[in-house]
């Protein structure tokens, strides 16, 4: 890819990024102006007093503030996670949600909510939920040796996503009907209207660490892209790079998915977008999968609690985007790593 089109697909992302943070503060039933959020946080940062309203700061800091963060944060671990897992496994159609490192987040997250664990423990939980199910994932697809490869590991993390949904469905009938269950319930449909300044640390620092491993190794991630023999042959211990990218994307992932629940497709689709737009090197698709992401959520975010009365739920809005999605992807797709 040029460097003149790598350049606009950059721009291009930037630019989603900035529409979603100015939309997401604007809109809602409580109207913001993108002055009154420069006149805050200038405020903020020098001291001086802003002239605006207590309710328009509490909007501004508070309420939308803190779920814009955590909507860039989620969307950009979920989207430099999709990123990783293709590329690790080369294979357009996999992601954290195919190869069940969300379901196994989420089990361990739900179990964790059951035994009123505070927010750290459902994320330790989360994390550890996410890496046994990626981990059993690739060991059996490894294990199955008849077939197309990348076939069995699609079907596999299918499988295993069903047998963690069923274990999320036997969590969820023990739990308490009337406070633990409706929470399980709406928790595992994604959502960030919980979101608070106090959830912003436990989400931020997993995700920054994830990222910076994944930014970190973002050349060898290239080389990694290569058929195995050629990876070797380059002098990269193939199989430790490996489980560092897989414990770093599943970290970020088990961070999204215990601070707002199930957020699906995200993984699949957004690495796609980032590609088409800076080309398969991971030194430019992994911050341009970030940028995407975090924009792709604030504003499926920003749709979700203006399109009606009642919040809609994350996981059903970028289900009916990703779905159709998928379907072109396959149809597309010879099935392998290009």
């Amino acid at each position: 890819m040029s460097p003149a089109r790598s350049f606009s697909g950059g721009a291009v992302a930037v630019a989603v990024l900035v529409l979603g943070i100015g939309v997401a503060f604007a809109v809602g039933r409580f109207p913001v102006t993108l002055t009154d959020i420069a006149v805050a946080l200038w405020s903020r940062l020098t001291g001086t007093p802003s002239g605006l309203s207590p309710a328009v700061e509490a909007v501004i800091f508070q309420i939308r503030g803190p779920r814009v963060l955590a909507a860039l944060a989620c969307g950009a671990a979920l989207a430099i996670a999709g990123a990783a897992f293709q590329g690790l496994f080369r294979n357009p159609l996999v992601s954290p949600d195919i190869l069940g490192a969300s379901s196994g987040a989420a089990l361990g997250a739900v179990l964790a909510i059951l035994f009123s664990f505070g927010i750290f423990g459902i994320q330790a939980a989360a994390f550890v939920g996410g890496l046994v199910a990626v981990a059993a994932v690739y060991a059996v697809g490894s294990t199955i040796r008849s077939g197309d490869p990348i076939l069995t590991l699609v079907l596999t993390g299918v499988v295993m996503g069903a047998l963690l949904g069923a274990g999320v469905g036997l969590v969820k009938v023990l739990a308490d009907p009337y406070n633990q269950l409706p929470a399980m319930t709406f928790w595992l449909l994604g959502s960030l209207s919980a979101a608070s300044p106090a959830d912003l640390l436990p989400l931020a620092g997993p995700v920054v660490i994830g990222a910076a491993v994944l930014v970190a190794l973002r050349w060898r991630m290239n080389a990694l892209s290569l058929p195995e023999e050629e990876a070797r042959a380059l002098g990269l211990p193939t199989g430790l790079l490996r489980i560092v990218i897989v414990v770093a994307a599943t970290l970020t992932t088990a961070a999204s998915v215990a601070a707002a629940g199930i957020i699906g497709w995200v993984g699949l689709v957004v690495p796609h977008l980032a590609r088409f737009l800076v080309g398969p090197d991971f030194g430019k698709l992994i911050p341009a999968s970030a940028l995407l992401g975090g924009g792709y959520l604030l504003l499926i975010d920003t749709l979700a609690r203006t399109l009606g009365p009642v919040e809609v739920p994350l996981g059903i809005l970028t289900a009916v985007i990703g779905t159709p999605f998928f379907i072109w992807l396959l149809a597309s797709s010879r099935g392998g790593w290009s």
